[in-house]
């Protein structure tokens, strides 16, 4: 268990200052190919390239992202303050005849927000490559795809109270507490407690309070401004010989656990709080994974504004093997084999035919009813960073077009996004394209094709113009030579539509 001292992790936090252990540096020192085979499991290059260094940083880089035991002597020198007996002291370490043995990974990972860039060290247990085979069940995950995704997800506006269930590590937590004052860090595992606690003295953020205990069980009766939960939703057969890994199983059956979220967590926001989380979802019995989902919000005893965006869908046996691999287990072995079929057969036993993989917003409206209602697929790359602020500014911009109607809306002056580009489509010889396309820079990446009065619109919607919604709809009509009512009632939901996503926006 790692053992979270204040103490020993301000030292050990200055200790890595010193040696420069960034993610930018370690990068730089075994170079990107290096890089992007850690990944993959791959130690071995990263490893050469560093070749006979013995630098504070190529020492740390081996011993707490490679997890390779290194020199008593070289780890004392590399951590003046702490020494190789203090790593050990904090549980991430063991003296082994004069070596020091990892027991566990400490990872740097820079950050870009609204607020700025930043740095943090996340301590975690040994991966697959470090511990070389399948992983223990209660092992602790540290920093994936899916968990910076969601941290870049989370809104940056300002809040009070925050909720971050099913912690692991305590990135959730690290990154809500960028604009939320205080943030309760929930877990059914003390190991990832400890890690969360761990990480919070690490980067020196206070206001993190960690509490055990399984989804609201830790918060009954309080209510958050903010909640957010990247939870155990991986669909895992309920049969024996099957690993149960704490990280991503909840122990329920199918998609449950995400069920069971989506249904309780609008008794735990406040009015106007936000609800954000990752999860799985099964096209069952004939009926889709976004449908389900719909369901499950319906079900909520508090009405939810909910945006689901679905990112990816999975066929059984794709599934099956993407977490059968992710457990640690080789490609091809026996072993491997049983563990797919036994997902298989669970699928095939409850009649899901697809896995759908996306994010979840929900909110409980301040007052009224919920006006938010949005369920669509968004497999397309992403475009970068700046989700959390692209989120926001679609609720700003929802919430203004929900008391807006359509005179207002014809009154407004509107700019295009900067970050929006056109692309005209022609056969050879013809003047006029066959096909307009908007497509965003920024956001979800959204490409969408319009028609020439709908192009107008948004190339006159420029930085110095003037001109109101109403108004350059009737300079379009005239010029198309079309009724200018009928293009009106064309035009205006579909620029709300634009609005919302952030193509447009008010001047």
């Amino acid at each position: 268990m790692p053992v979270p001292d204040a103490e020993l992790c301000r030292a050990l936090a200055a200790d890595l200052r010193a040696a420069g252990f960034t993610s930018e540096a370690v990068r730089g020192a075994w170079g990107d190919v290096a890089d992007d085979a850690i990944v993959r499991g791959l130690r071995s290059p990263a490893d050469r390239a560093l070749a006979d260094r013995d630098d504070p940083l190529a020492v740390l880089a081996r011993l707490l992202v490679l997890g390779m035991p290194q020199p008593a002597d070289s780890v004392s020198k590399a951590l003046a303050r702490t020494g190789a007996e203090g790593l050990v002291s904090l549980g991430l370490a063991a003296s082994v005849d004069g070596a020091i043995v990892p027991l566990a990974l400490i990872r740097p990972q820079s950050f870009v927000d609204a607020g700025g860039a930043g740095q943090w060290w996340i301590a975690s247990d040994l991966d697959e490559a470090a511990v070389g085979g399948p992983l223990p069940e209660d092992h602790v995950l540290g920093l994936g795809g899916a968990s910076l995704t969601l941290a870049a997800l989370q809104l940056p506006t300002p809040a009070r109270r925050g909720l971050d269930i099913g912690t692991g590590c305590g990135i959730q937590a690290l990154r809500a507490r960028r604009s939320v004052e205080h943030v309760v860090a929930t877990d059914i595992s003390r190991r990832a407690l400890a890690f969360a606690r761990m990480n919070a003295l690490l980067n020196d953020v206070a206001e993190i309070e960690v509490r055990a205990g399984s989804l609201f069980d830790p918060v009954r009766g309080e209510e958050f401004d903010r909640i957010v939960s990247n939870p155990p939703f991986v669909i895992t057969p309920r049969v024996a010989g099957v690993p149960s890994y704490e990280y991503r199983d909840g122990g329920l059956v199918g998609d449950a656990l995400v069920a069971e979220f989506v249904r309780g967590v609008g008794e735990h926001l406040t009015p106007g709080g936000v609800a954000q989380l990752l999860g799985n979802w099964e096209t069952r019995d004939g009926t889709g994974g976004l449908d389900r989902v719909r369901e499950w919000v319906a079900a909520s005893p508090v009405p939810l504004d909910a945006w689901v965006v679905q990112r990816e869908s999975l066929d059984p046996l794709s599934y099956a093997e993407l977490w059968v691999r992710d457990g640690g287990t080789v490609a091809g072995s026996p072993e491997y084999t049983r563990l797919v079929e036994a997902w298989i057969d669970d699928f095939e036993r409850r009649d899901v035919t697809e896995v759908g993989f996306g994010y979840v917003l929900l909110r409980r409206p301040v007052a009224g009813e919920p006006t938010l209602t949005r369920y669509e697929s968004l497999p397309q790359a992403l475009a970068g960073d700046g989700l959390g602020a692209h989120l926001a500014e679609a609720l700003a911009a929802h919430d203004r077009l929900a008391t807006l109607d359509d005179a207002g809306l014809a009154a407004s002056v509107l700019v295009v996004a900067p970050d929006v580009t056109e692309a005209r489509h022609h056969l050879p010889g013809q003047e006029d394209p066959t096909v307009i396309e908007l497509r965003q820079g920024g956001g979800f990446g959204r490409a969408l094709a319009v028609d020439p009065g709908l192009a107008a619109l948004v190339g006159a919607c420029d930085e110095d113009g003037e001109l109101t919604v109403g108004a350059l709809v009737d300079a379009i009509a005239e010029l198309l030579e079309v009724d200018a009512v009928e293009l009106r009632a064309d035009l205006l939901p579909r620029v709300r539509e634009l609005l919302f996503t952030g193509f447009l926006r008010c001047a």
